[in-house]
């Protein structure tokens, strides 16, 4: 059986596997028999890959296959530090599980998106997970947080998510609600209201905040920064999903 390396994001995680994408991620996101349930997000990472903080040769090792011939599913290689010590071009497709174990995978795009002169929402996968608004486009709050940071910290990567705010995003004050799914809103839109362009460029919504979030609010896709290098993963439209991948698409809306 092939080895598999996998980049999990809830939580933060190096994983050796034998289980193919599919099957690991509904093996991460369930359990054993569907014992349990919960979104899974995480990217494959070149089997070959290789760095002198992780023993990837000795989970391999460990990662063999039961008498009964059944495949192991996870050996952890590390939990911590994980983001900082990959390289951009060992990681491939990112997955996204839903909590009832289907997986859509994701290539990465050639460019990012073109800014929009709008209020954004960043849910902050790794190696965080605050809930940010932000009047910056997603490439300059990256380098805000990493590269060229405005406050004392900075991160050396980061994965994170756009989520969308509806009406919010160019209205705050007024925008309707509509069907906005977030427990939240008041403070979401008390927040949206505090941002300024020059004083107050981020605001946090939530310090800590749940890794789980409808797959249906991406806004345009997920972001993946490693020092200077920032890439980008298209969501499919929910026209596409709706009609490719409909399995997977109510899956994610039960």
């Amino acid at each position: 059986m092939s080895m598999h390396l996998y980049f999990s994001l809830i939580p933060e995680a190096l994983i050796a596997s034998m289980l193919p994408p599919e099957r690991f991620g509904q093996y991460y996101a369930t359990g054993h028999k569907f014992k349990s349930k919960g979104q899974a997000l995480f990217f494959e990472i070149d089997p070959s890959f290789r760095h002198e903080y992780f023993d990837i040769d000795g989970a391999f090792a460990r990662c063999a296959a039961k008498a009964d011939g059944t495949p192991k599913n996870s050996v952890y290689i590390s939990m911590y530090r994980v983001m900082e010590h990959l390289t951009m071009n060992a990681i491939g497709q990112l997955y996204l599980t839903t909590a009832m174990g289907a997986t859509l995978g994701l290539s990465r795009g050639d460019t990012l998106p073109k800014p929009e002169p709008e209020l954004h929402m960043y849910q902050d996968l790794a190696p965080i997970n605050s809930l940010v608004v932000s009047i910056l486009d997603p490439a300059t709050y990256y380098a805000d947080v990493t590269t060229k940071p405005s406050k004392f910290f900075r991160f050396p990567g980061m994965c994170f998510v756009e989520l969308g705010l509806g009406p919010l995003a160019r209205d705050p004050a007024n925008g309707q609600e509509g069907d906005l799914p977030y427990s939240f809103l008041q403070h979401l839109r008390e927040a949206l209201l505090e941002l300024r362009p020059v004083s107050k460029q981020n605001k946090l919504v939530h310090r800590v905040h749940s890794l789980e979030f409808p797959y249906r609010m991406v806004k345009n896709g997920f972001y993946l920064g490693i020092g200077s290098e920032l890439v980008y993963y298209p969501m499919l439209s929910q026209a596409v999903l709706r009609r490719d991948y409909s399995n997977w698409w109510r899956s994610a809306n039960l």
